[in-house]
C-alpha cells in the first residue's frame, strides 16, 4: 500500500450521481484502467451520553466507527479532536457493549460503495457517497502503490488525477502536510480513514445546506 488521495467530485451539471459515476468509469477505461472488483468504505457516528463523559453543560463529542473493505480485519475509530485506534472487528461488539457511554446516532450512517481500478501503478476507486437510501456524492481514492513518501510523489499523482479528473483534481490532502515524518502510513489506515472522514463531514454538511435533516 502506497501514498493515497480521497476526494470528492462534484456532480455534473445536468447528470445525476450515476451518470457523473459512469463518465468517471469511461475516462479511466478510455486510458487502460482495468476493473478489479468492488470496495466499501462506511462510517458510523456514536455521541457520548449524557453524564457519560465530560462536566455538565459542556457539547456532545462525536466518535466515528469505519470500515473498510480493503482491511477486513480491522475497524477504525476517530474521536472528535481526539486519537485514532485501529482495533479487530469485535470492535463493534464492544461499542454495542457501551451504549451508556456512547449512543449510535441513528441516520447518520454514510457509505461510499464503487468499483476498484487498475492502472500501472495506481489504484483507483470510484465511489458513490449515500446517507441513508439516497446518493448525496461521488468519492474518488487515487492510490500511488510503489511509494510512502507523498512529496516524492504528489506531482506524479496529481498529473494522473488531472488527466480524468480535469479541473476538478484535489490540491495537496492536509493528511500529507501534517505528517511530522514525512511518511504516509497507509497500513495503519489512519491517513486513509481521516481523508475519508473529512469527505463524509464535507457531504453531511452540504445535505444540512440543502435542506436536511442529517448532522
Amino acid at each position: 500500500m502506497g501514498v493515497t488521495c480521497v476526494c470528492q467530485v462534484p456532480v455534473s451539471e445536468g447528470k445525476s450521481v450515476q451518470q457523473t459515476v459512469d463518465v468517471l468509469h469511461r475516462k479511466l477505461e478510455q486510458l487502460g484502467a482495468v476493473k478489479q472488483g468492488s470496495f466499501t468504505v462506511d462510517c458510523e457516528t456514536y455521541h457520548t451520553g449524557a453524564g457519560s463523559m465530560g462536566t455538565a453543560g459542556q457539547p456532545a463529542k462525536f466518535l466515528y466507527v469505519m470500515h473498510n473493505s480493503e482491511t477486513p480485519l480491522s475497524c477504525f475509530a476517530l474521536f472528535e479532536g481526539g486519537p485514532f485506534l485501529a482495533a479487530d472487528p469485535n470492535f463493534d461488539v464492544l461499542m454495542a457493549k457501551l451504549k451508556g457511554h456512547f449512543q449510535n446516532a441513528k441516520g447518520h450512517k454514510v457509505e461510499s460503495r464503487g468499483t476498484r481500478y487498475l492502472y500501472c501503478d495506481f489504484l483507483v476507486k470510484v465511489g458513490t457517497v449515500t446517507m441513508g437510501s439516497s446518493a448525496r456524492g461521488i468519492s474518488v481514492e487515487v492510490e500511488y502503490c510503489p511509494c510512502v513518501v507523498p512529496s516524492d510523489c504528489w506531482n506524479l499523482m496529481k498529473e494522473f488525477m488531472v488527466s480524468f479528473l480535469g479541473p476538478h483534481a484535489p490540491e495537496l490532502p492536509s493528511a500529507f502536510t501534517a505528517k511530522p515524518d514525512g511518511l504516509y502510513s497507509p497500513a495503519e489506515g489512519a491517513d486513509t480513514m481521516a481523508q475519508y472522514l473529512e469527505l463524509f463531514g464535507k457531504v453531511r454538511k452540504q445535505q444540512v445546506a440543502s435542506g436536511g435533516s442529517m448532522r
